[in-house]
């Protein structure tokens, strides 16, 4: 047990949480912070190399309904091997999905999915300003769903951090134990996903999976024809990614 955390330690200087995580999901082992915690400090462990850098003044939040918010973002894994992200901001439940480009059409698929998939209706998709969200044709397809675009202003990573954070935990625990042009990729993220909404526990959520916060919040979340009741298309606009000329056309009537 004591090789086990220290070698993931060493070779990829997790944290205790994701330490824990890793042992559980590798190696069927389960542990409790503490006992991970006890580990490191016995082998003078304790202290990663590399602090993690906090933005001063950044404060986290959380929507208080599923779907009020998603925040998605895309990474580059490997050459023609990208990672689309969609993460809902109240429970953490997430999307994933692999595709060749970066482009308007792999976003267009993944939203789809992302429409299928998630277990409640998608009132806004919050995105940094990388260009494939801005195609028309994506920004069409959201209006006739109902969903809101709101991108964020550029050089604000703060406002997307929790599907920052999940990519990289993604490229830590996941990308950095297979390998991305595998067969089978596909289906070994889906299982890395599925274990990760269902069993991995989160202390923002009070120590709950984000299933479970899902379901505690049921009785609150609205339907889809409430959603959409509520949707004004009169007050969308297509966005562009030039954000200063964004800002000057959302403010004309």
């Amino acid at each position: 047990m004591e090789v086990l955390i220290l070698d993931l330690r060493r070779t990829r200087s997790l944290g205790v949480k994701r330490l824990r995580n890793e042992l559980i999901r590798q190696h069927d082992l389960q542990l409790s912070l503490d006992t991970v915690h006890r580990v490191l400090v016995r082998h003078g462990a304790q202290h990663l190399d590399q602090a993690r850098l906090r933005r001063k003044g950044a404060r986290q939040y959380s929507r208080p309904i599923p779907g009020d918010r998603l925040q998605m973002d895309v990474c580059k894994i490997a050459p023609g091997i990208y990672q689309y992200t969609a993460i809902d901001d109240c429970s953490r439940y997430k999307l994933l999905g692999v595709y060749p480009r970066r482009n308007a059409k792999s976003t267009l698929s993944f939203l789809e999915r992302v429409v299928e998939e998630m277990p409640f209706p998608i009132q806004r998709i919050q995105t940094d300003r990388g260009l494939e969200f801005f195609a028309e044709d994506v920004q069409r397809r959201l209006m006739e769903w109902a969903i809101k675009f709101r991108p964020a202003p550029p050089r604000s990573p703060h406002l997307n951090g929790k599907v920052e954070r999940t990519q990289r935990s993604d490229l830590e625990e996941f990308w950095a134990t297979v390998d991305p042009k595998a067969t089978d990729i596909e289906d070994r993220l889906a299982e890395w996903r599925i274990s990760g909404i269902g069993g991995r526990l989160h202390m923002a959520l009070s120590g709950n999976a984000p299933i479970d916060h899902i379901c505690d919040r049921l009785a609150k979340t609205p339907l889809a024809d409430k959603v959409e009741a509520r949707y004004d298309l009169r007050r969308e606009k297509i966005r562009v990614d030039d954000y200063r000329v964004d800002m000057a056309l959302v403010q004309l009537k």
